[in-house]
């Protein structure tokens, strides 16, 4: 048998070992090459932030993200009662063209919900701890007193106005412009807007266009629907039935107390847009002038509704920072089971080498 790795290596150089030699069955006998090798991890296993990956971490969400099953299915039960009560009398009345245009409008929905929720919003990598240790150097050491701790901002300017960076205590960098730590995912997001419970999600730099693509489209979509619903009511009140038969064979009258918050969050998301400003800024009135600074207009608007809505939403899509289905490095690997790594590499190269060379004779 093999009595140590170190004999085998020295042996594997120059002969061939003979399982019929050492008195043992060769059935027992196993090459050293197939020791167990430690499989290597990808970042999404490790990953410091409160998300959830499925799909080998091809799918990201927020790990409060059960208020998304609910909305998937309020839409798409909503859509089912429209086309199971008011179409068939529709395209028998009207035209054949309803079902069609509720149901393009319906997978519009659907799918910019499920882009919105499954993407990466602008997740910025924290800093390593090399990175976080030089900082950190450099804020204690332009700090002008031993006292006081130094101040954690930057100025840096943006278009000739004066804008402060933060530091982040978690992700232990300062964060770039428009970024800010969400307390729910835990992660600093670029461009960041909001955390939306209803998709599962941040809204950020890379999924704000899907989520104003979503609520346009809900929007579209829940008016037409009402729509709808009023024009089934008016012809069957026509046609000598009485208003409350009507409102019985059409459940839908219920979109009439939704489609108000629908297009209120639309026309404030539209507003936004045109002024290449996000929900957070607003919120905090960021560049307001009840401030108090004169000079404190949004430095990131390129003063044209055209500009600012297509920097918003036409812009290229900018890759995701988080590799988060990249594999660790090899030095996060235990020192151990690296040790073995390396030795049953070697081993089979040996073993591969000495293939079909004669054996000199001697057993052992």
């Amino acid at each position: 048998t093999c009595n140590g790795h170190s004999y085998i290596m020295k042996n594997c150089e120059y002969q061939q070992i003979d399982a019929r030699a050492l008195g043992t069955p060769a059935s027992s006998f196993q090459p050293c090459t197939e020791m167990k090798v430690p499989r290597l991890r990808r970042k999404w296993e490790v990953f410091p932030g409160k998300n959830r990956f499925y799909c080998d971490g091809r799918i990201i969400l927020a790990r409060q993200s059960g208020i998304l099953p609910l909305t998937l299915g309020l839409i798409v039960v909503t859509s089912v009662l429209f086309f199971a009560f008011d179409c068939p009398f529709l395209v028998t009345h009207l035209t054949v063209c309803i079902p069609v245009i509720g149901g393009v409008l319906f997978l519009f929905v659907v799918i910019s919900l499920l882009q919105t929720s499954l993407t990466d919003p602008g997740i910025l990598p924290r800093a390593l701890p090399d990175e976080a240790a030089d900082i950190e150097k450099q804020i204690y050491t332009s700090g002008s007193s031993m006292y006081r701790p130094p101040p954690r901002t930057k100025e840096i300017l943006i278009n000739q106005q004066v804008v402060k960076l933060k530091y982040c205590f978690t992700c232990k960098m300062f964060r770039p412009p428009r970024t800010s730590h969400c307390s729910l995912c835990d992660n600093c997001v670029e461009r960041f807007d909001h955390h939306c419970p209803w998709v599962g999600n941040c809204v950020g730099k890379r999924n704000y266009r899907f989520f104003y693509s979503f609520i346009v489209s809900l929007s579209f979509h829940t008016s037409f629907i009402f729509g709808c619903v009023v024009t089934h009511l008016t012809l069957r009140s026509q046609g000598g039935n009485g208003l409350v038969q009507a409102v019985q064979e059409s459940p839908l009258v219920i979109c009439f107390f939704s489609i108000w918050s629908v297009l209120g969050l639309s026309g404030f998301h539209t507003y936004l847009v045109a002024s290449n400003l996000t929900t957070n800024e607003d919120i905090k009135g960021s560049w307001s002038s009840k401030r108090g600074a004169e000079d404190s207009g949004n430095p990131y608007t390129y003063n044209s509704i055209f500009i600012n809505c297509c920097a918003t939403l036409c812009g290229p899509m900018p890759p995701s920072l988080i590799d988060r289905r990249g594999f660790l490095p090899p030095d996060d690997i235990p020192p151990v089971a690296a040790a073995d790594l390396e030795l049953s590499s070697f081993l089979a190269k040996n073993d591969t080498n000495m293939v079909g060379m004669p054996s000199s004779g001697h057993t052992s």
